[in-house]
């Protein structure tokens, strides 16, 4: 079980009400939300193995280069020697570097890499793994991973983590009329305004849907472009054709890296506290309470 945990955090942080606090009076929604799904996730579901996956790099320069409006209007200020920082709600940032120290103590493998983001981390580990893969994300991008050959689904949450839509290629074809493998060519055409991806004007999800039942894949339709003996409209041909230089470097932006040079990680589920001395500690300091304890009696178990 692979988490997209910036997307479950932000989740928490939202779904959760600020006045669950520390005895400081420091809220810790975010955390106390996101043990809470983790609890949830695997009494639910048993993974043999978990890794919460983030973002060491929420905008990697290699995208921005390709395509400079990636996530630019999420750019809280931007860093030279760094990754750009990114908008986040003040009670918010706090937060992460406690869910990331608990998150250690309990002994939860946790794995970001300088200049990727988690979904490049998912996409890596997902690309080796040798089982059955389940990608726990409020992200749809990572609809591009799912692959029924291999036992890889995606777990979308719908109402907090006991509602989740299981994406399996079956209801990726129901809804987009697209596989796995398909769906970053439709993401990529469409476009996504919240990804700062503009897409191809004038091509909506249910026209790429059709360009790409019609000619396979985003290669098939640009061979249709140069065809004047497809059946593209001249209108259809004239905007593919003018979006040549976004089209062309698209594809290394949306499609999740997986070749990620990961760390030595042990991925087996805990069934005790890594450091039990260092999580008594954060759980008074930050008043964990019954979120932590209701997830340490499900590892237990």
């Amino acid at each position: 079980m692979l988490l997209d945990t910036a997307s479950l955090y932000f989740r928490a942080f939202f779904g959760v009400p600020d006045s669950v606090k520390a005895p400081d009076g420091t809220p810790v929604n975010a955390v106390r939300g996101l043990l809470d799904f983790i609890d949830r996730l695997v009494r639910d579901h048993r993974p043999d193995h978990l890794v919460a996956c983030m973002d060491a790099d929420w905008r990697p320069h290699w995208r921005v280069e390709l395509i400079p409006s990636y996530k630019a209007h999420r750019v809280a200020e931007e860093h030279t020697a760094g990754p750009d920082e990114e908008e986040v709600p003040d009670t918010l940032s706090p937060q992460v570097p406690v869910i990331e120290a608990v998150l250690d103590a309990v002994g939860i493998a946790r794995v970001g890499v300088a200049g990727y983001e988690a979904d490049d981390v998912i996409g890596t580990f997902t690309a080796r793994a040798t089982g059955p893969v389940d990608i726990v994300t409020g992200d749809r991008d990572l609809y591009q991973l799912v692959d029924d050959a291999r036992g890889v689904r995606v777990l979308y949450p719908l109402k907090g983590v006991g509602t989740l839509q299981l994406t399996d290629e079956a209801w990726l074809r129901g809804k987009y009329g697209v596989d796995g493998r398909g769906y970053a060519d439709l993401a990529l055409l469409r476009g996504d305004p919240s990804d700062g991806l503009p897409g191809v004007p004038g091509i909506g999800e249910k026209t790429a849907a059709k360009l790409l039942a019609e000619y396979g894949d985003l290669a098939g339709i640009m061979a249709a472009v140069d065809d004047r003996g497809s059946k593209l409209t001249p209108t259809q041909r004239r905007r593919l054709d003018e979006s040549r230089p976004y089209l062309a470097v698209a594809p290394k932006v949306v499609r999740v890296a997986d070749d990620v040079p990961l760390p030595d990680v042990t991925t087996v589920l805990p069934r005790t506290p890594r450091d039990p001395a260092e999580l008594e500690v954060l759980a008074a300091r930050w008043g964990l309470g019954g979120s932590l304890e209701r997830l340490l009696t499900t590892l237990s178990a």
